[in-house]
């Protein structure tokens, strides 16, 4: 008796659907995802029990640096306690982030010229591009210029030297909202001056009611609910170098602010 012959099927698997949809989800992936944005340092932020959210749009970022935990410097405080400041405006182009930081640094400029007149910073056209896209800072308005005439390169690594006098905004213990105002409080002062002009210029800005609320949503996360300052720490930065931070923000009539930190494990013990 003769063998029955099996025919035999190919095992060829075609691959080009599957490859179509792997395409789509990197895609999808890549255009929803929100990148973390570079910052000059690294802090490793406290845990807390919270788990309310730091909002992602509408939001001004102060960080303070740590400690040097290198080894490299004989006294690691001295690099603890530089502030830098991000700007992050709305998700829409009714306030974008361009916008909102040209609107900060022409409000902060202007009030930092009241208080020198002899002495004015003068930002021209293409610094005034580089800032409204640079998304962390930290020098002196006198040292604005240099900064934002720096290559992208160039600017994140003298940002990045936290050994270097002139890197961070300066800030001091002044308690006087009417005085010699300190670099940090000008910022801040601006934050206040332009939420407020956001608030009574809605009508203006805003070509239809969504864009009306976003704009009321975002001066209400700034000096109403306290979500729109973030103070982003060390957990080993000593709480008297926040607290001089907390003190400037009071100072300057923002009484609301959040501290970045992180979820706490179970297993991470109670202090």
């Amino acid at each position: 008796m003769g063998k029955v012959k099996i025919k035999r099927k190919s095992t060829l698997i075609d691959m080009t659907a599957m490859s179509d949809v792997t395409v789509l989800l990197l895609t999808f992936f890549m255009l929803t995802s929100t990148f973390l944005q570079k910052e000059p340092t690294i802090v490793y932020t406290p845990s807390s029990v919270s788990e309310e959210k730091v909002p992602m749009n509408n939001l001004v970022t102060v960080l303070i640096s740590s400690a040097d935990k290198s080894g490299k410097y004989e006294d690691p405080s001295l690099l603890e306690g530089k502030i830098f400041i991000s700007f992050t405006g709305d998700a829409d182009s009714t306030l974008s982030s361009e916008k909102i930081r040209l609107m900060m640094l022409d409000e902060a400029v202007e009030l930092y010229n009241e208080q020198h007149k002899n002495n004015p910073v003068k930002l021209n056209g293409a610094e005034k591009a580089v800032f409204s896209q640079t998304n962390m800072f930290g020098v002196a308005f006198a040292d604005l210029p240099a900064l934002l005439s720096m290559s992208p390169t160039e600017r994140d690594k003298f940002q990045g030297d936290m050994a270097n006098p002139k890197v961070g905004i300066p800030i001091n213990d002044n308690k006087d909202y009417n005085g010699n105002l300190n670099d940090f409080q000008i910022w801040m002062k601006a934050i206040y001056n332009v939420a407020q002009r956001i608030n009574k210029e809605q009508g203006d800005m805003a070509a239809t009611p969504e864009e009306r609320s976003n704009l009321q949503n975002l001066y209400t996360a700034l000096m109403r609910k306290g979500q729109g300052i973030a103070i982003k720490a060390d957990k080993d930065t000593p709480f008297t170098t926040v607290q001089r931070v907390f003190d400037n923000l009071q100072t300057m009539k923002l009484n609301k602010f959040s501290l970045m930190t992180a979820l706490k494990s179970e297993d991470e013990p109670t202090q």
